[in-house]
């Protein structure tokens, strides 16, 4: 087991990304501590993994709280006694918008919860990484190449990069690991709309391999950068693709 009696917070937890690593360190051995605003969609990832005789609590959290996220990873220290890895996932996508019409309490909500969440998740839990750890932050490839008509997402996951990349250098001397994942288009309910319109049929297979991504395989890739397998990369964005920034 690559998780063997480490502890890991997953934000979003929830959701389908967050849901499907959350199942995938538990197998691997890790106690998970399962992290989103939606209690019930949190304990239900909790159930999932208790199903397969899993360890998993969840925690109620806004991300965006500096209390309610130190509070969070203080219970976690409180009922585990250490932190290992803690994967900031919780995220939100923009609506389609040009620049000038979006509002400002739009903007502020995806930057809020997409970077201010990944800087206090990322605050309060190196307090706690003493013998080290690893850090894994959700960006997209909108935050690499910029996506239209989405301007707050694509600025916020830019800044999930650049953050990666500066407390990787800062940290990496007390052996804490700070990566990145930048996934492509991925089979979650952020995608539900886009399925509506004629647009579909192109999103849905513009890269190498003409698919999108599953959940399962972007916690294949979080789990690698969480494992001892990746001891020696620090500071880096792994793109899930598909190889759309190929095309």
């Amino acid at each position: 087991m690559r998780l063997k009696n480490k502890v890991a917070i997953i934000t979003g937890g929830g959701g389908d990304i967050g849901k499907a690593t959350a199942i995938r360190f538990a197998r691997e051995g890790a106690r998970v501590v399962v992290v989103d605003l939606n209690e019930k969609t949190a304990c239900e990832t909790v159930n999932l993994i208790r199903k397969e005789n899993g360890e998993a609590n969840c925690i109620k959290t806004d991300v965006t709280n500096d209390h309610a996220v130190q509070n969070m990873v203080q219970e976690t220290i409180a009922k585990y006694e250490r932190l290992d890895i803690m994967f900031n996932n919780a995220g939100v996508n923009s609506v389609e918008k040009k620049l000038p019409d979006v509002s400002f309490e739009e903007w502020k909500k995806v930057m809020d919860i997409n970077i201010t969440g990944v800087f206090l998740g990322m605050k309060y839990a190196i307090l706690h990484m003493k013998s080290g750890g690893s850090i894994i932050n959700t960006a997209s490839i909108a935050g690499i190449k910029g996506q239209k008509l989405v301007a707050a997402y694509s600025a916020s996951k830019s800044s999930v990069i650049a953050l990666t990349k500066s407390t990787a250098t800062e940290f990496g001397r007390k052996n804490i690991r700070i990566n990145a994942i930048a996934p492509g288009i991925i089979e979650t309910s952020m995608v539900d709309d886009w399925r509506k319109t004629d647009k579909w049929p192109v999103l849905s297979t513009a890269n190498a391999l003409k698919r999108i991504g599953q959940p399962e395989e972007i916690a294949n890739a979080v789990l690698f950068l969480a494992s001892d397998e990746a001891s020696f990369i620090t500071g880096e964005t792994l793109v899930i693709d598909g190889g759309t920034l190929n095309i």
